[in-house]
């Protein structure tokens, strides 16, 4: 496999966490709506850093499809024209997607920083599938994949799309999230095919049905944990923003079966770190697992019993995707083992 292949790859898989990490960062500053519109934010592709750009003015050449903020909606300019001295909203049309006209210059820069780095995801695997065309004659499944994950990432943007016109949407902004981790599972794949190489380790079918298994409670996890964000934000409606003592007040059961699986996921683990150190198996990455596992932990507790500190919530969810990510090359690892383990 190419060696171009393999670090492209790794690059895309890089750009999509960074993606991920925008996005929790999104959700930490509550500027999900900074940039309205889709594709372009507020109508450019460069947002305004001064609401006076946003606002009617006189005698001024407005471009067709420029936005302003007008009577608490937004207005989309219906062609190119120059201004008089009163607004003549025959030039202008209301945006119809949702109804909120707000503009936070951190908010949009934060949002449009995010959308920055899926655009540079999205040219990253478009590239990356590209480069795969070369292996179609001798392993399919490469070319398949990588086209696979661009396509990917084009749902992923509609995706982003509609969450915006949604207007955050808590059940969209989920699925937004578990694609992004179909697409890292992809590159893993990706990654892992192009630099595998044949072993002499031998690895019982146990150990990759506990891999699998941990694999699939994590993700389990994920899912519940957006549940559960989805009634903080409920709550962040209700109470306000600064009531964060009262966020987690009278939570659903899927607080407590979230918080009580994670220990049966810390078990589970330190089961597995046990059994790969007995049998002195060269699965190293189970030592960021348990790493990340207790970082994980860690930022559970500081949310519910210290009233979520400062960036506990984002960190909370990079770590999760994190270890989704890790915990699925090993289950990767244990199925090419495994293979090698027939051939002795």
């Amino acid at each position: 496999m190419s060696t171009n292949f393999l670090k492209l790859a790794k690059i895309s898989l890089v750009l999509v966490y960074l993606v991920i990490i925008a996005g929790a960062v999104v959700r930490m500053t509550g500027s999900g709506m900074g940039c309205p519109d889709w594709p372009k934010c507020f109508g450019y592709y460069v947002p305004p850093t001064d609401v006076e750009t946003l606002l009617w003015s006189p005698n001024h050449e407005f471009e067709k499809g420029q936005v302003i903020i007008y009577n608490e909606e937004l207005q989309v300019a219906k062609n190119n024209f120059t201004s008089t001295d009163k607004i003549d909203l025959i030039n202008w049309e209301m945006y119809t997607k949702h109804d909120y006209a707000v503009f936070n210059v951190w908010h949009t820069w934060i949002e449009y920083i995010n959308r920055l780095l899926g655009a540079l995801a999205g040219l990253a695997t478009l590239f990356l599938a590209l480069l795969s065309l070369k292996y179609w004659s001798s392993d399919k499944k490469i070319t398949l994949i990588s086209w696979l994950v661009v396509f990917g990432m084009g749902f992923q943007a509609w995706l982003g799309a509609t969450v915006v016109y949604s207007v955050l949407e808590p059940v969209k902004i989920t699925l937004h999230m578990f694609m992004a981790l179909v697409i890292v599972a992809l590159l893993l794949f990706l990654i892992f095919t192009a630099s595998k190489r044949s072993l002499n380790v031998k690895v019982r079918n146990q150990i990759k049905l506990l891999f699998t298994s941990a694999l699939v409670l994590t993700l389990v996890q994920i899912i519940l944990g957006t549940q559960v964000r989805q009634f903080v934000d409920k709550q962040i409606d209700t109470v306000g923003e600064t009531a964060k003592n009262l966020w987690l007040e009278n939570p659903t059961i899927k607080f407590y079966i979230h918080r009580s699986l994670s220990i049966v996921v810390l078990f589970l683990n330190f089961y597995l770190f046990w059994k790969i150190r007995k049998s002195k198996l060269p699965f190293k990455k189970i030592n960021w697992v348990i790493t990340i596992l207790f970082l994980e932990i860690g930022t559970g507790i500081l949310m519910y019993y210290f009233d979520f500190p400062f960036a506990s919530q984002p960190l909370h969810l990079v770590l999760a995707s994190l270890l989704f990510g890790i915990q699925f090359y090993l289950v990767l690892e244990a199925s090419l083992w495994n293979k090698s383990d027939k051939s002795l």
